[in-house]
C-alpha cells in the first residue's frame, strides 16, 4: 500500500528524521580511533531518550541496538560490540531511526575514523554524492526507476558498483513502507512518484564488487570480497518541484 501524506504527517516524519539528523551529528563528534561500536551506539541511545523519542530499531525484529554500525567491509546492519575497537583509516557507517510521537525518521552516514586513504574518501564522496543525485529525481511525476537509475550511474561512472540485494523504502507510521526503491533501474520505469509520498533513499556501494552475504549472526552483511562499502540515506519527501530532506543538519551535506 503506497501512503500519500498531508502537509501535516510530513511534518511529524519531518520531527522525527531531524532528531536522526541531530543524533549522527553528535555521533560524528565522537568518532575517533579507540571508541568501541557499543559506546557509540550507547551514546546514540542516550539521546534520543533525552529527547523524548525511542530508537527505532531496538527490538525490530529481534534487532538488539540502537544503531547499525558497518565498519570497513560490513555494507550494512552491524552489530555494536564493545570488541570492535574503531582503528585509524577505518571507515564506518553508522544508520539509525527513531519513533517519536508515532512517526519514524531514518537516516544514515559513512565517517572516517582518523586519517582515510585515498580511495576509502572517493568511496565515501561518491556514495553521498550520488544520494543527492537519486534525491534529485524524487519529484512528482517521475519513476522509482529514475531514482535508481541516477544513483547507479553516478557510481558506476566513478567505477565502483551499487548493492542490489538491499533497497530503501517508504516510511512514516512503520519503519519499513512500501514502496521498495532499488539503488539501480530504468528511467522512466517503476512505480509514478506523487507529492505526499516519503522515501528513505539508501545507496549502499562497495569499492569492488556487488555482491554481499549475510554473517552467522543473521543481521550483519558484508562485502563478498572482503573490500569497503558506504552508506547514506536521507527521508525524503516528494515534491512538487524539488524534494524535500527532511534528515536534514547542518552537517548532513
Amino acid at each position: 500500500m503506497i501512503h500519500l501524506r498531508s502537509p501535516e504527517e510530513v511534518g511529524k516524519i519531518r520531527e522525527a528524521a531531524r532528531m536522526v539528523a541531530d543524533c549522527l551529528d553528535h555521533l560524528e563528534t565522537l568518532v575517533a580511533p579507540g571508541l568501541s561500536t557499543l559506546e557509540l551506539d550507547r551514546a546514540a541511545e542516550e539521546f534520543v531518550l533525552a529527547r523524548g523519542a525511542l530508537p527505532a530499531f531496538k527490538g525490530y525484529r529481534g534487532y538488539t541496538a540502537t544503531l547499525c554500525v558497518s565498519v570497513n567491509d560490513v555494507v550494512v546492519h552491524g552489530i555494536p560490540d564493545q570488541g570492535m575497537v574503531l582503528a585509524e583509516g577505518d571507515i564506518i557507517g553508522c544508520d539509525m531511526g527513531v519513533i517519536l510521537d508515532g512517526w519514524y525518521g531514518d537516516s544514515a552516514r559513512t565517517f572516517p575514523v582518523g586519517k582515510i586513504d585515498d580511495e576509502a574518501q572517493r568511496l565515501i564522496d561518491v556514495t553521498r554524492e550520488s544520494l543527492h543525485a537519486g534525491i534529485a529525481q524524487a519529484v512528482d511525476g517521475n519513476r522509482i526507476g529514475d531514482i535508481g537509475h541516477a544513483v547507479q550511474s553516478h557510481v558506476e561512472a566513478a567505477g565502483f558498483t551499487v548493492v542490489r540485494d538491499l533497497v530503501g523504502h517508504g516510511i512514516g507510521r512503520q519503519l519499513h513502507e512500501d514502496p521498495q526503491v532499488p539503488n539501480y533501474g530504468r528511467p522512466g520505469k517503476g512505480l509514478r512518484l506523487s507529492v505526499g509520498q516519503v522515501l528513505a533513499i539508501e545507496p549502499m556501494v562497495n569499492a569492488g564488487r556487488p555482491d554481499v552475504f549475510t554473517k552467522g549472526d543473521g543481521w550483519t552483511v558484508v562485502t563478498r570480497d572482503g573490500r569497503r562499502s558506504a552508506h547514506f540515506e536521507h527521508t525524503i519527501a516528494v515534491g512538487r518541484v524539488t524534494p524535500e530532506i527532511l534528515s536534514t543538519s547542518p552537517r548532513s551535506v
